[in-house]
């Protein structure tokens, strides 16, 4: 199908709350963009527009992340030039002596798994096109760590630590990798878990949209191997 789009951005988590925000700003700044869904109830966030291509598929699965990635690089007009990572979750619980390690690695599955086979599929068709802007979603967790999320926060931190050595990996191929570190962000299952909190100090979607966008562009091309706090007022 043609587009009017000059590049694609894939968008892993796009039909979320933080996501829809994401794939609205890349539909704004004239992108194609692809974004594999998995609960139909999310669809809906997103308005239909003529450069969004939606697709079903389970990102916990290589051959699914490589077909998402097919469709991403379908348009020769449009070369995939951005992969924003959004895929991931939260669940609290006991501290470490607490909590059973499959829970523990459940955590470092939702957080990473994802993230590195999409990145992984991606990179090929990036590197033949002369490259491009990874940019994945950690947390201020990472680095500022509290009771009860062990397996998030190694996660998020494991997050970190997979930009960076993709960041080294491919500098020489043009594809700078970044990632965003959100503190809590205002989105209706957050203000229902936490009722009693501040939510106007908290981030908001399209203010951590507008920071994933900027380092997808060619104006930040200097930028790699950067961990952006996106905190807000808390």
């Amino acid at each position: 199908m043609a587009t009017s789009a000059a590049r694609t951005a894939l968008i892993t988590g796009g039909t979320g709350w933080l996501g829809s925000a994401v794939t609205t700003v890349f539909l704004a700044a004239g992108w194609r963009v692809v974004v594999p869904w998995l609960a139909e109830s999310e669809v809906g966030r997103l308005a239909e527009h003529e450069n969004l291509h939606l697709v079903q598929a389970d990102l916990f699965d290589p051959a699914s992340a490589r077909s998402v990635v097919g469709l991403a690089t379908a348009e020769p007009a449009a070369a995939l030039r951005a992969v924003v990572n959004l895929v991931g979750g939260f669940a609290a619980g006991g501290r470490v002596h607490e909590t059973d390690v499959d829970e523990f690695e459940h955590q470092l599955r939702l957080n990473l798994r994802p993230t590195y086979l999409v990145s992984q599929a991606a990179l090929p068709a990036m590197i033949e096109a002369g490259g491009g802007a990874i940019v994945c979603v950690s947390s201020r967790a990472a680095l500022r760590p509290f009771s009860g999320a062990a397996g998030y926060i190694t996660g998020k931190a494991a997050v970190l630590a997979l930009v960076d050595a993709m960041a080294e990996e491919y500098r020489d191929d043009g594809i700078r990798v970044n990632a965003v570190l959100p503190s809590v962000i205002d989105t209706p299952a957050n203000r229902a878990s936490m009722p009693d909190a501040d939510h106007s100090r908290w981030v908001q979607p399209r203010e951590i949209a507008d920071v994933i966008l900027a380092l997808c562009q060619e104006e930040t091309s200097a930028v790699s191997g950067a961990h952006v706090p996106v905190y807000g007022k808390a």
